[in-house]
């Protein structure tokens, strides 16, 4: 297992959740919750120059049967942006069913669904974040899909 601190993403419409873990990968823990829109990509640049990861994960909304949508254009497309705005790699990791689970474990400890939308994006960057340490710690390489722009043909 690589050392150093790592961030997820949970990127909505309307919110971004983020989590980061510990230098050994070992606890994941929610960060903070950034407004989409205008802002939200300084807004992510400041936080990862902050925590200075060795890599941020972007959840990758593929559908059930594993197939990419529209919303995974858009996740694919919002990673891009983010890799090129940072010196730090991005990883696109599937993130079915996570916010399912974040909501369950909420409920099980006793917070309320109108609660939940607070903080849910932020518990869903942390299942996504649970879920790449996890593959990480079984398999011993580095998890998902690193996001890189296509090479530009030579003028």
């Amino acid at each position: 297992m690589r050392q150093g601190v790592r961030l997820a993403l949970d990127w909505g419409d309307a919110r971004i959740g983020v989590a980061a873990c510990d230098r050994d990968g070992v606890l994941a823990y929610p960060l903070d919750t950034v407004p989409a829109g205008a802002d939200e990509l300084a807004e992510l640049i400041a936080i990862v120059a902050e925590h200075e990861p060795i890599e941020v994960f972007i959840g990758f909304p593929r559908s059930l049967s594993g197939g990419e949508g529209p919303a995974a254009a858009k996740a694919r497309e919002r990673a891009l942006r983010l890799a090129e705005a940072i010196h730090t790699p991005v990883r696109l990791i599937d993130e079915r069913l996570t916010t399912v689970t974040a909501s369950q474990r909420l409920s099980e400890a006793g917070k309320r669904t109108k609660k939940q939308r607070e903080i849910i994006d932020a518990a869903a960057a942390v299942a996504i974040l649970e879920h790449a340490l996890a593959y990480e710690h079984s398999r011993g390489v580095p998890p998902g899909e690193l996001v890189s722009r296509e090479p530009r043909p030579s003028q």
